[in-house]
Parts: structure tokens; C-alpha cells; sequence
């Protein structure tokens, strides 16, 4: 049997997801649903199709947030590490990455990460000049993006 070029080279890290993210995640959800739901309930005058059009909304809004959390991973591929969550995709060049820090600000900047705790990468090409990361298993991490960019510099 023959094993594709992907499956060879790719190795996979799905992000942690610490209790921080869980609770903020679930207090928005809550705060979502919320605001959808309880207007239903307060106003008899709604036809079947503006109750359909609410929840149908709702339920897009809260897969959205699911999808963006939850799908969170990071492949190290043969020529550039895929950062990926929901829709949002990043194709990292390693010969374009200059510095890994450690990090425990997540409300700003780009982000694709679900726990207080991560690295932020600092690469050439990027609009915001990093992305912010938290792979499950930081130190192996590390390791292999270390092998894959020997020149990068590392802060403690």
C-alpha cells in the first residue's frame, strides 16, 4: 500500500484547552443564546417563519464559535507549519519564522488558540507580525519546530 506524501511528512498538535477558554467560551455561548432565545419567549406576536429565522441564526452563531474553538490544530508539513481553526488558515513558511516566545496574552492579536498559556510566533510575511498558539504538548512542539528552523531564536 502506498502512504501519500501528506500522511509522511505532516505531524499533527491539537491545542490545549485550558479551563479559562472553557468558561469563556460557555459564559458567551450562554450570553448568545440569551439574547436569542428570551425575545421568543417574551413576544407572542411572531410568526412561525421570524422564530424559524432567530433560531436558525442562533444555531449559525453558536456553530460558528463551536467550529473556530474546537477545530483548533497545528501540522508541521514538509515546507511550512498550517495553523488552523474554523475558517481561519495560516500556511507559515519555516524559512519566513524568526522567533517563538512564550505567551499568556490571548485577547490580543491574531490568535488561533484555546488555552491562557501558548507561544506566539513571530514570522516576516504576517499582517500582525505573529500568531498566537497553544499546541497540547508545548515542549515536543518546540522540538520539532526547533528541527525544522535551527536559526530561530527562542525566549524564555
Amino acid at each position: 500500500m502506498l502512504v501519500g506524501l501528506w500522511e509522511v511528512t505532516a505531524m499533527v498538535f491539537r491545542s490545549k484547552v485550558d479551563n479559562f477558554f472553557a468558561v469563556t467560551i460557555s459564559i458567551t455561548l450562554l450570553i448568545i443564546i440569551a439574547v436569542f432565545i428570551i425575545p421568543l419567549t417574551l413576544d407572542s406576536t411572531r410568526t412561525l417563519i421570524e422564530t424559524i429565522v432567530v433560531l436558525s441564526l442562533c444555531v449559525l452563531i453558536v456553530g460558528f464559535i463551536l467550529w473556530s474553538a474546537l477545530s483548533i490544530k497545528y501540522v508541521f508539513n514538509q515546507d511550512h507549519l498550517f495553523v488552523k481553526g474554523g475558517p481561519f488558515r495560516s500556511r507559515i513558511p519555516y524559512d519566513e519564522i524568526t522567533k517563538i516566545s512564550k505567551t499568556s496574552e490571548i485577547f490580543t492579536g491574531y490568535r488561533v488558540l484555546s488555552s491562557k498559556n501558548g507561544i506566539e510566533i513571530f514570522y516576516k510575511k504576517s499582517s500582525l507580525g505573529s500568531v498566537k498558539i497553544s499546541p497540547k504538548d508545548m515542549d515536543r512542539f518546540i522540538v520539532e519546530i526547533k528541527e525544522r528552523c535551527p536559526y530561530i531564536q527562542i525566549d524564555k
